[in-house]
């Protein structure tokens, strides 16, 4: 989980970086798609959540705290 978080937090900013709005509102829409992407996959495949072993629960939490930290630094993104 923790490689394919960062693998996925590199793809967000890269594609961030390209993004037409800015780069803050680029992330912040990024990571939202991702937290709700998480979210889903977690309630499809059955995980529990705070289980004992990392799974897409403890990965949508992950990109909530990005998404808050986001919309704490940047005052354009909404939060």
């Amino acid at each position: 989980m923790l490689v394919r978080f960062c693998l996925r937090m590199l793809v967000l900013v890269a594609f961030a970086t390209f993004g037409g709005i800015g780069f803050g509102r680029s992330l912040a829409m990024l990571l939202w798609m991702s937290i709700i992407f998480s979210a889903v996959m977690g309630s499809i495949r059955r995980e529990s959540p705070f289980g004992g072993v990392l799974n897409y629960w403890d990965e949508t939490v992950a990109y909530a705290t990005v998404y808050a930290l986001v919309g704490a630094v940047s005052q354009t993104v909404p939060v």
